[in-house]
């Protein structure tokens, strides 16, 4: 059957209270509420296959840990292993701490309550929860009674419960807590529940001491989180004798709207709040308590429960409930701290390059973009936040890089590297892990080894061809504006070329070197920064070219203890990409000289040839063939200018 065209015909509109003066829209929540974790009771009856005795011990031990003081074990009349775990809780010495208070659920049925009781013999601190369901839908439909039968029954069973526990003489070695819920509270008149659970408040008799507790619960979320509060904020008014009782919330997410109506009701004067781990629960489920307690936390609040190691939490709620933690889920889902989109990945790395560049501890302010809660006070890593796949930009790879191979990468070289990305994701069509864009990067720009450039030897010297003026007697010659002079044995596809050029600095000759083979290179851009401290530390260094002819820009990158030598590398990287990049490759270079060696050049490299790092006969072979050759370019230039 399709949707109504007029809804309204079957659903009636959920009618606000009157409540003009309200206060809570002006209160914040500036401490956390008693918390009661009922994954073992309301948990644990809306599962498909419930938990079993050793499941429910696991659980249990979990929720004392993480620090819940009050913990809803069972539903002791429903089943025997109910009632056999919660004996077990009580009899196994050391299981419960002095300041934990133990909870069961009870119907207001008098047999029930007795079972329910019996179940809790020798406890040190209990909470007997009893419930009665109050609205007209259930009194009619449900049980078929009229408003006074209703609160005849909770009245009668409130004094039965009483009779049988802090009236028992029988029971005194147990400290003892009454909770009444009239269930369906939401959906009830608030006059009417004010006047039955006034009835029931006489019958407990609480005391400033030792006060009862009225549990108000959202048992089928039917309104605006705004009317949650607002009834709340009414029962709170109205109720006599405010200071003899708590007021527990216990809302469940038919809307989805739980957590805000938790926290609003709490602004609206509401002291305790009742939910499960992850809001496991009957239909929607119940309020999370890990939402509520790390909203708490990111506001700067303490929740009281140790969220530490969530990843440990989450496991245990896994297998017990045999439902997974949604990956979307709030603090708990396995994506809900990374970041696939560029901008969005790029703002994230802003805010941690910032972060460290101030020193910031692990107390200091935390202020980093789309990250409301540091993922490592919850157990998670850095290395979680960021995923990359087709729809990143650059920011995340950068990010990667930069955990992964402590490199800070220049704008142009993270837009460079993020297409290189994107190809790789589209061609795989998911997601890559950090190590392959580690991996991606590592060939792109030959940081391990470079496929096509060997640099053999070089020496790096003042250029003397141009001599400047003597100096003035009694002064040292001032050589620090002359130009550089590379020369080098460079390896390019297998075969070994002695190159010279002369250039203001190592990177320039160097450049200027490489023309002569017709590898003609202009640097544009020129970056670096140091890896590590001490001792240890090495220079990364990046250079962007720009191709002579074709205008083609390539990146380098090089790493080396010597900075001259990683800024060296880094242009032998460029020169590498371009190589590839360039028409007719992958096929073996072939130079095309635009000058020759000079006398001087000649002797340094037969210098270079026969003491650089002992060559074996081929090596030696090649280089003296390249020197023969240029010998013989010589020769026929000058028998050429004889001629002319």
């Amino acid at each position: 059957m399709p949707m109504l065209k007029d809804p309204s015909k079957k659903y009636k509109r959920f009618k606000p209270l009157n409540l003009p003066d309200r206060t809570w829209p002006n209160k914040t929540i500036d401490k956390p509420p008693r918390w009661l974790a009922t994954d073992l009771r309301d948990g644990n009856q809306s599962l498909v296959d419930p938990m079993d005795g050793n499941q429910k011990w696991k659980y249990f031990n979990m929720l004392v840990e993480l620090g819940y003081k009050e913990i809803e074990v069972s539903f002791p009349s429903a089943s025997q292993t109910d009632f056999d775990f919660t004996r077990r809780v009580i009899e196994t010495p050391g299981t419960v701490p002095d300041d934990v208070w133990i909870q069961v659920l009870s119907p207001c049925r008098e047999d029930l309550i007795r079972r329910t009781v019996d179940s809790l013999k020798g406890a040190k601190k209990a909470i007997l929860h009893l419930y009665l369901a109050t609205s007209d839908c259930f009194r009619k439909i449900v049980f078929g009674m009229t408003k006074e039968q209703s609160l005849a029954l909770a009245v009668k069973c409130t004094k039965y419960a009483r009779s049988i526990t802090k009236d028992d003489p029988s029971t005194a070695g147990t400290e003892w807590q009454y909770e009444f819920s009239p269930e369906t509270f939401s959906d009830t008149d608030p006059d009417y529940v004010v006047e039955v659970c006034e009835a029931v408040k006489a019958a407990w008799g609480p005391t400033e001491e030792h006060p009862m507790i009225f549990n108000l619960p959202a048992t089928v979320e039917m309104s605006t989180p705004n009317v949650y509060a607002d009834q709340i904020e009414f029962f709170c008014r109205n109720m006599t004798e405010r200071n003899k009782f708590a007021v527990s919330l216990h809302p469940h997410n038919d809307r989805g709207c739980a957590v805000a109506a938790a926290e609003l009701a709490q602004m609206a004067g509401a002291d305790r709040v009742e939910g499960t781990l992850f809001g496991n629960g009957e239909r929607t489920g119940n309020v999370d308590l890990v939402t509520l307690a790390l909203n708490l936390y990111t506001q700067g609040i303490h929740p009281g429960i140790d969220f530490s190691d969530l990843n440990s939490v989450i496991k245990v709620v896994e297998e017990s409930n045999k439902i997974p933690v949604n990956e979307r889920w709030p603090y708990g889902g396995q994506l809900v701290v990374c970041a696939f989109s560029g901008s969005h990945q790029d703002a994230i790395k802003k805010g941690f390059v910032a972060r460290e560049t101030a020193n910031s501890s692990v107390e200091d302010r935390w202020e980093i973009p789309y990250l409301p809660l540091d993922p490592q006070d919850i157990g998670r890593t850095y290395e979680a936040v960021i995923r990359v796949n087709s729809q990143s930009g650059k920011g995340g790879a950068a990010w990667i890089i930069l955990k992964g191979l402590e490199l800070d990468l220049p704008r142009g070289l993270q837009v460079e590297f993020s297409q290189i990305v994107q190809k790789e994701t589209e061609k795989l069509s998911r997601e890559l892990r950090p190590s392959e864009i580690v991996s991606l990067f590592e060939n792109a720009y030959h940081l391990k080894t470079n496929p096509r450039f060997t640099l053999i030897d070089y020496n790096i010297t003042t250029d003397r061809s141009q001599s400047p003026a003597p100096p003035e007697p009694g002064k040292v010659l001032n050589t620090r504006n002359l130009n550089r002079r590379f020369t080098g044995i460079i390896e390019i596809d297998g075969a070994q070329h002695p190159i010279t050029g002369v250039g203001p600095g190592a990177i320039s000759s160097l450049a200027n070197a490489l023309a002569t083979l017709g590898i003609d290179l202009d640097v544009q851009d020129y970056k670096e920064h140091s890896i590590g401290v001490g001792r240890d530390v090495r220079a990364a260094t990046y250079i962007q070219c720009t191709a002579a002819r074709s205008k083609e820009v390539v990146w380098g990158v090089g790493i080396h203890q010597d900075v001259v030598q990683a800024s060296l590398i880094a242009l032998l990287s460029a020169a590498s990409s371009f190589l590839t990049s360039s028409a007719g490759s992958p096929a073996p270079f072939r130079p095309v000289r635009s000058n020759t060696l000079t006398d001087e050049d000649i002797q340094a490299i037969e210098h270079l040839s026969s003491s650089a790092r002992k060559p074996d006969e081929q090596d030696k072979q090649a280089v003296a063939d390249g020197v023969h050759q240029q010998k013989t370019d010589i020769e026929k230039l000058e028998k050429q200018v004889q001629e002319l």
